[in-house]
């Protein structure tokens, strides 16, 4: 009975992005290899800040990889631990990391992460009081705005309390023509702009960027936000 109780638990997974130096994504692709990662996804992206601060956490204005994880929530320290160990803990613009905490996921792939403890070793081994402490401290703010805006947009952002952001590049897509959704027409370039940010400064920012990119501007921004639960330099601890 215990055993069936046991093969009904669900792993409990995260979504796992990393922003590192593009000539660091092999290093951190290498990790992801040796470490069993199924669920991962890579795109070029910018950073946007220009201070020393902020260039020594590795967010400062360059080519940027933004990789994305699908991971189970006991093995993300090994894999954070890792990373910082490869890129150097004290490399200056080594990166940030961050988790944001997922309300569902679909079945099929759940299931593989069931199956993958059986066969990780490394999982095994790893118990329960290895995991982080989970205290929603900071907001990851999410814009969607049209293409060649992103600069102006983060020049309001940093007035406003923001660190720094990563621009990704995108399209926006619809079935057919010039077609518009909530007000907003869907044009093929768009810029995605991601700040992680301190929970109390988030609604400032957003109240801020809403006012001159949002879907009444030029921009035809939507801005939201996600917690983020875990948040981390790569060469130093953030928090």
């Amino acid at each position: 009975m215990s055993d069936n109780r046991e093969s009904q638990v669900q792993p409990l997974l995260k979504f796992l992005v990393f922003i590192v130096d593009w000539s660091k994504i092999k290093l951190v692709s290498s990790i992801f290899e040796a470490e069993q990662v199924r669920f991962h996804f890579i795109t070029k992206a910018r950073g946007t800040a220009s201070s020393e601060i902020l260039d020594l956490l590795g967010i400062g204005s360059s080519e940027k990889a933004v990789v994305i994880c699908l991971e189970q929530e006991i093995m993300i320290p090994l894999l954070l631990k890792e990373v910082r160990k490869k890129l150097g803990f004290h490399n200056a613009g080594a990166g940030i990391a961050f988790t944001v905490p997922l309300s569902s996921v679909h079945l099929p792939v759940l299931q593989v992460f069931k199956d993958n403890v059986n066969k990780n070793p490394k999982l095994k081994d790893l118990k329960e009081s290895e995991k982080m402490n989970n205290e929603i401290k900071h907001d990851l703010i999410i814009s969607i705005i049209n293409q060649g805006y992103s600069d102006e947009f983060m020049t309001v952002a940093r007035e406003a309390g923001a660190a720094g952001g990563t621009v990704i590049n995108a399209r926006g897509l619809a079935k057919q023509g010039p077609m518009k959704f909530f007000g907003v027409s869907v044009q093929d370039e768009k810029e995605i702009i991601l700040m992680v940010t301190n929970r109390d400064k988030k609604t400032p920012i957003m109240q801020a960027v809403s006012q001159s990119y949002g879907m009444s501007s030029e921009a035809e921004g939507v801005i939201f936000s996600l917690p983020v639960d875990i948040l981390i330099g790569l060469n130093v601890n953030i928090e």
